[in-house]
């Protein structure tokens, strides 16, 4: 058995005038939870066309499970960004019909059609036309579609697209279940904070160059705290004379700021010229979020204009 379920290596691909993937290296281990993540066309969903035989690279290699998707297909479970459902077809008959194209099929697949359904709290429109669902029903349909003949690869495009945060947080349920049960899953998404709650990997892509990839634990051991929480007792304390604070924002309403400490700051040393400016109610280091790990990098690659423009674009998801 292979070590990594894919295995990229000096990927490009282009598109016209547009490179959309630059010479990129990517191997997921088996049995990982792996974030893809960047902002809209960072190049994510190309790389997943790649991954799955759909369009093929202009040059590199892409490994699928020791081969190539084409070969492993029913091993396989795809959630593509463009939806598509049979919409004259009723619900079950859709799942059985996607099932015994992966090879599942007889009383097996009918028992896990109906687990399935009872799972994402849909078990009453087995028997209703597709068309008649609405958008998040349809999504998690199409989430069921994709996992029902029971793939050991799940991969999975903005499938958090068109929920509300009630089944947003049974999606993210479901798949850590089906990951502690083995499965190896790469889910891509814009919105960083859901890949924060689940993922043991970080795939972070801008403008289709690697930015970074690496565990969820080395990312936080890598980067340093830059920002500290303090609620002084004392309102009307100037916080940006602290010596090391490049920004200081204040919450709305609030006596809380959030301070950007300089580069070469050391953070326990601004906490102590704050503590010895006033005193404080709270002070603590905030730990850094993905946003803030990708700005960051952006910013070292493209510079602050460009990572502002990142950072607007996150804020807005």
């Amino acid at each position: 058995m292979p070590e990594f379920s894919i295995n990229i290596q000096n990927v490009n691909k282009r598109f016209g005038l547009t490179h959309a993937v630059r010479d990129l290296d990517l191997r997921v281990p088996v049995g990982s939870l792996c974030g893809f993540l960047g902002p809209n066309g960072a190049g994510k969903s190309t790389t997943i066309r790649m991954i799955m035989s759909i369009i093929l690279p202009d040059t590199g290699s892409v490994e699928v499970m020791g081969s190539d998707a084409l070969r492993n297909k029913d091993r396989i479970g795809y959630l593509p960004e463009e939806r598509g459902l049979y919409r004259k077809m009723r619900v079950g008959e859709f799942l059985h019909y996607v099932g015994r194209l992966k090879g599942a099929g007889g009383a097996d697949l009918s028992r896990r059609i109906n687990h399935w359904l009872e799972r994402i709290n849909l078990s009453e429109v087995v028997r209703h036309r597709c068309q008649e669902l609405s958008k998040g029903m349809q999504q998690k349909i199409q989430f069921l579609a994709s996992i029902i003949h029971d793939p050991e690869l799940i991969i999975l495009d903005e499938p958090f697209s068109g929920l509300d945060p009630v089944n947003t947080s049974l999606l993210n349920q479901l798949i850590r279940e089906l990951n502690e049960q083995g499965k190896t899953i790469i889910f891509s998404t814009h919105v960083l904070h859901q890949a924060e709650l689940i993922c043991d990997r970080i795939f972070l892509i801008n403008h289709g160059v690697k930015l970074l990839d690496s565990s969820l634990e080395e990312i936080r051991r890598t980067f340093d705290p830059k920002t500290i929480i303090v609620e002084p007792l004392d309102e009307y304390v100037d916080l940006s004379t602290a010596q090391g604070v490049h920004a200081v924002h204040s919450s709305n309403g609030q006596q809380i700021h959030e301070l950007e400490i300089e580069s070469d700051a050391d953070p326990q040393a601004v906490m102590q010229a704050v503590m010895n400016m006033t005193q404080v109610r709270r002070i603590e280091l905030r730990r850094p979020t993905l946003e803030d790990v990708f700005v960051e990098l952006v910013m070292k690659d493209e510079g602050e204009a460009a990572a502002e423009e990142v950072r607007r674009e996150l804020s807005h998801v």
